[in-house]
C-alpha cells in the first residue's frame, strides 16, 4: 500500500496528434522506505507496453553515487495502464483517456529521483555513438 498518491496530467507536445506516451519528471526531498503511487492521466492510446511487462525508467542520484555511477534502471511496482472512464468530449462515441499507474519505494532520504517512459538519449550519447562509428574502419565508408 502506498503512503502517498499523486495524480499527474499528461500534456501533448506541439504538432502531435495526441498519441503521446513519453513522460519525464523528478521527485525531490524523498523519504526512505516511503512508497508513492503515481497516476499519469490524459494518455489517448488504447494500449501500452506497460500492459506487456515494460517497466518504468528510474534514476536515483544517491543510488548512482553509491553504485559508482550506475545510471538509469528499470523499476517500479504495480504498473498498469487502463481506461479511466474520462471522455475527450461530451459525445457518446468519443474516445476516452487512459491512465498509467505505478508505485515506487524510495531508497534514500533527501534524494532526487527521475522517472521516464524510456532511458533518455542525450546529445552526449549521440556524439559518443557518432565518434565510435567514425572510428570504426568497417563502418566509416558507409557513414
Amino acid at each position: 500500500m502506498s503512503d502517498v498518491e499523486y495524480n499527474l496530467l499528461m500534456q501533448n507536445d506541439v504538432n502531435t496528434n495526441g498519441h503521446t506516451q513519453w513522460f519525464f519528471f523528478q521527485v525531490k526531498n524523498t523519504r526512505k522506505n516511503n512508497t508513492v503511487k503515481f497516476n499519469i492521466m490524459n494518455f489517448t492510446k488504447a494500449d501500452s507496453l506497460f500492459n506487456y511487462g515494460m517497466k518504468i525508467s528510474v534514476y536515483s542520484q544517491k543510488r548512482a553515487d553509491e553504485e559508482n555511477g550506475e545510471s538509469w534502471y528499470k523499476g517500479c511496482d504495480k504498473i498498469s495502464y487502463y481506461s479511466n472512464g474520462i471522455k475527450k468530449d461530451n459525445h457518446y462515441y468519443s474516445k476516452g483517456y487512459y491512465t498509467a499507474s505505478f508505485e515506487y519505494k524510495f531508497l534514500y532520504d533527501d534524494d532526487v529521483v527521475y522517472f521516464a517512459y524510456a532511458f533518455p538519449y542525450t546529445y552526449s550519447d549521440l556524439m559518443q555513438d557518432l565518434f565510435e562509428i567514425e572510428s570504426d574502419s568497417a563502418r566509416r565508408p558507409i557513414f
